[in-house]
């Protein structure tokens, strides 16, 4: 599996619940906040869903 690396770059404010539960979930809560994760399937889809508040490189 290969590694990304994905930040926090727009805001969760006027975000419905469950967007702001994804970012949670994928360890985002503050602005400019990194997490260095395996792409695996979940994860993928986590980040698919919320892929206009992130910047994802892979590593």
């Amino acid at each position: 599996m290969s590694k990304v690396r994905i930040t926090k770059v727009k805001s969760a404010i006027d975000r419905n619940e469950r967007t702001k539960n994804t970012l949670q979930a994928l360890g985002l809560n503050k602005m400019n906040d990194s997490k260095e994760v395996e792409l695996n399937g979940p994860i993928s889809g986590m980040i698919n869903k919320v892929k206009h508040l992130l910047k994802v490189e892979s590593i």
